[in-house]
């Protein structure tokens, strides 16, 4: 039994316009121990998935559709607040994608990493206070006895995506959202973040959903990859074969699209670019979604849902020409 199940979740959102499908019919799975990377453009129902799965989407306008959240074979979608609040942190934590606006700034780190401690795991204010010490050790912030007494904005954007991890992991939960955790920081820094959450899945034996758009980081960090496009999941494949045999055109696109430093200049050729834009998600008719971008499309795309099919062990697709089209 998978640990995370989410089968089939649809969140909807009211607008003036009409309701906008933000997630429309979403499975993804995530095993003990595993790191499952979810990819896509902005706009694609990444992060709303994951705000999802802990109930943190604001209802009203939002409103979860249709659908099941599995945890440990518990069905999250119709708990009460209260114990939403039970699961959320001790068993389930999130990092936030912008480090620099995550933290309240009117409180210490170290009072922001206590307060989650005090409330799952019955510590007092100083025994909270030193396993916040603790934490930002864990994340390697250098004098964690004085920083954490500091304030946000005494951190530099690297160290405040840090605190956002010590947060998290602070109640030792047993998965890890992490939703764009490196955006807003330089390449090196990036870097860091990334080596730091692998080092501490490895030693806290968590599992990491993992939300980016950058295909750099999934062949990086991710076991299994699931590729999502306009609210629906398009692809899903074990990294290696992902990368090295795409098969729906829009996960074609995204790996064709990143630079090559393993070619010579003559070799590289042009980046590729996915041409149009994500379709508007108010109200989508049938067809697939990436029909008016593909230039595999024919008339009966743009008239049939295509289904998530596995094609090979481990390795699905929704595309009805996935068999024709070359990798």
């Amino acid at each position: 039994m998978a640990l995370l199940d989410i089968q089939g979740l649809k969140t909807h959102f009211q607008t003036d316009d009409g309701w906008l499908h933000a997630v429309d019919g979403v499975d993804i799975s995530v095993d003990s121990g595993e790191t499952v990377c979810v990819v896509g453009e902005s706009g694609c129902g990444k992060s709303v998935t994951a705000m999802t799965v802990l109930k943190l989407i604001p209802m009203p306008p939002g409103r979860i559709v249709a659908g099941r959240v599995m945890w440990q074979g518990q069905d999250l979608v119709p708990l009460p607040a209260e114990a939403m609040q039970k699961i959320r942190s001790k068993e389930i934590a999130i990092v936030f994608q912008e480090p620099m606006t995550s933290l309240n700034p009117v409180y210490t780190v170290g009072d922001q990493i206590s307060e989650s401690v005090r409330l799952h795991s019955g510590y007092g204010k100083k025994a909270a206070l030193e396993h916040a010490i603790e934490m930002l050790k864990l994340v390697q912030i250098p004098q964690p006895e004085r920083r954490v007494h500091d304030y946000p904005h005494q951190f530099s954007g690297g160290m405040r995506q840090r605190v956002m991890i010590a947060m998290a992991l602070s109640c030792n939960p047993r998965l890890l959202i992490a939703d764009e955790p490196t955006t807003a920081l330089d390449v090196t820094i990036q870097a860091q973040i990334l080596e730091l959450m692998q080092e501490l899945k490895e030693r806290m034996g968590m599992s990491i959903m993992l939300i980016t758009h950058a295909m750099g980081v999934v062949a990086e960090m991710a076991q299994r990859v699931v590729v999502m496009y306009a609210g629906k999941v398009v692809e899903e494949a074990p990294v290696k074969p992902l990368f090295a045999r795409p098969r729906h055109p829009y996960t074609q696109g995204l790996i064709r699209s990143i630079p090559r430093v393993d070619k010579n200049r003559h070799d590289r050729g042009k980046l590729e670019t996915i041409p149009g834009t994500v379709p508007k998600l108010i109200s989508p008719g049938e067809g697939c979604r990436f029909a008016p971008r593909c230039k595999w499309a024919v008339d009966t795309c743009r008239g049939i849902t295509p289904p998530l099919v596995e094609i090979e062990p481990g390795h699905k697709v929704a595309c009805i020409r996935a068999e024709e089209i070359p990798a």
